[in-house]
């Protein structure tokens, strides 16, 4: 699997005020997350979509990791949402559930931002939670 990591960055933001919606979906990805996902995964034949993990980094516990996906593990989730396939680790499962993807983008910065509430707390520098 090829990182990700020099092509865009992921940051997290805890949900407080926001009740989770009600979907079926493990993980649900705005239009714009869905379009940057595509953007990525033009022209890489080998990749069925991308893979989003967790990993234990940072000074609060956990950090998101993602990934070029050429298989789905058998106990990988899979998320399709507008033609576009979200793999979610197995390991992330349980943390990412009910978590909104969203891609975002300024002058300065462009990264995905997970909208998670099961979060319960946050570095100052929003790479790592925990849960």
């Amino acid at each position: 699997m090829a990182s990700i990591s020099g092509i865009a960055a992921a940051s997290i933001r805890a949900v407080k005020a926001r009740k989770p919606v009600a979907t079926r979906a493990a993980l649900v990805l705005t239009p714009a997350a869905v379009k940057r996902v595509k953007e990525l995964l033009q022209g890489k034949s080998e990749a069925i979509g991308l893979k989003v993990g967790v990993r234990q980094r940072g000074c609060n516990g956990m950090s998101y990791t993602l990934d070029f996906c050429k298989e789905k593990m058998k106990m990988d989730e899979e998320v399709v949402q507008d033609g576009v396939r979200i793999i979610i680790d197995r390991k992330a499962q349980l943390t990412l559930l009910g978590t909104e993807m969203d891609f975002i983008q300024d002058k300065l910065t462009s990264e995905f931002v997970f909208h998670n509430p099961n979060i319960t707390g946050t570095c100052g520098c929003g790479e790592s939670f925990s849960v």
